[in-house]
């Protein structure tokens, strides 16, 4: 269920967007470039705007810091620990606050990996996406699937004990067998966190561009709603909870920072196009690193802000809760915003029933694992207007 009052005001985390990468894979379509001569630049912005939103939290205690991209991995020692420091400077750090890096398997080195450990993050997350090296080269990917395998094991190594994986399905010309080999290799590794994505071919991507062309097909829906559900039983025969649509975890090793997304906790981004929200507004930075610099660097924070309405709010609640083992809370949102939604929406939710596609325990909706391929559609068939 969502946030209470009194655990929204003694949590939050803060996510620090690193809008560089190597190269550019085939599928994504995330801010960043390729031009790594801006890097050091941009830690030093990313610290100022850390200086100039200290205020904007109120001094709730920081669980969660989150190092996304783009590919933090790319930041040196020496970067990251500035970013560390500042964050410190700048906020109230909880004790044992959860610090995920983001990571690439082909910037892992035993020595990077223990300085990142002796430096204070707890939390790697390794973007494998596939163990199949014809897979991986087809989407672009920089690593082979040695490195992936060494990455983990060096990482267990130097002591990192939470490890999340992302691994991405339904990747064209790919069979059923090729996932089932990933999930297996995956699964064997026993990491703490699996993150498991269905591809989808985005307009202003190469794969979009191959697929406007002709050149690449996207996998068929039923197929991948049967990868999809390999992967949900594969997960729970090795002891794995499916607390949310993408993501699998061990017990009590949930990505806290992005649950406090889904829970609608309060949080700031910074750093080019990163998001915020402190429980009223939501702000999102310039996606445009050259104009984030020149602004950050006079003392000016580039975002947009949109204060959100009773509907915004009960219809994000909806999306992001329906998604998650916790469900959808209908008594929460009439006492919040006095809402019936299980009134007004009664015949939508007894077809969805009938359907198998959801079912209530009480006042909380949750969804089965057919309606979790639909989870968007049923969600924006609950929005309230206004």
């Amino acid at each position: 269920m969502p946030l209470s009052k009194a655990q929204a005001n003694s949590q939050a985390g803060i996510y620090l967007h690193i809008p560089f990468c190597k190269q550019a894979c085939h599928y994504c379509d995330f801010h960043f470039s390729t031009n790594l001569s801006f890097k050091s630049l941009m830690v030093h912005s990313i610290q100022k705007e850390l200086a100039l939103r200290q205020d904007y939290l109120k001094g709730i205690p920081i669980t969660s810091i989150y190092f996304g991209g783009g590919t933090p991995s790319l930041l040196t020692l020496v970067e990251v620990e500035q970013l560390l420091n500042q964050v410190v400077r700048c906020f109230p750090i909880a004790p044992a606050a959860e610090i995920t890096l983001e990571a690439n398997p082909d910037d892992l080195t035993l020595e990077k990996l223990k300085g990142l450990h002796h430096m204070g993050v707890n939390r790697l997350s390794i973007g494998i996406q596939s163990f199949n090296d014809q897979a991986l080269r087809y989407m672009n990917r920089a690593h082979t699937s040695a490195m992936a395998q060494n990455s983990v094991a060096w990482a267990r190594a130097v002591g990192f004990d939470n490890l999340s994986i992302d691994l991405i399905y339904a990747i064209p010309g790919t069979t059923m067998c090729d996932w089932h080999a990933d999930l297996t290799q995956a699964l064997l590794l026993e990491p703490a966190h699996i993150s498991a994505y269905c591809l989808t071919i985005k307009p202003k991507t190469v794969f979009g561009y191959w697929h406007k062309q002709g050149n690449i097909v996207e996998l068929d829906e039923t197929f991948a709603a049967e990868q999809f559900e390999l992967t949900i039983a594969a997960c729970a025969k090795q002891g794995y909870l499916h607390y949310e649509i993408s993501n699998f975890c061990k017990p009590e090793k949930y990505s806290r920072h992005n649950t406090n997304y889904w829970k609608l906790g309060p949080y700031i981004g910074v750093g080019p196009g990163a998001h915020a929200y402190n429980g009223q507004q939501r702000q999102w930075n310039i996606a445009h690193n050259a104009l984030y610099i020149k602004a950050i660097q006079n003392g000016k924070l580039p975002y947009t802000e949109e204060t959100l309405t009773v509907a915004n709010h009960v219809n994000e609640y909806m999306m992001t809760s329906l998604r998650t083992c916790w469900g959808c809370d209908f008594d929460w949102i009439y006492a919040q915003y006095g809402i019936d939604l299980m009134a007004i929406q009664k015949d939508y939710l007894e077809k969805i029933m009938q359907w198998k596609l959801a079912y209530l325990t009480g006042h909380i909706l949750y969804l089965t694992n057919s309606g979790k391929l639909l989870a968007d559609k049923i969600a924006s068939d609950l929005f309230v207007d206004g």
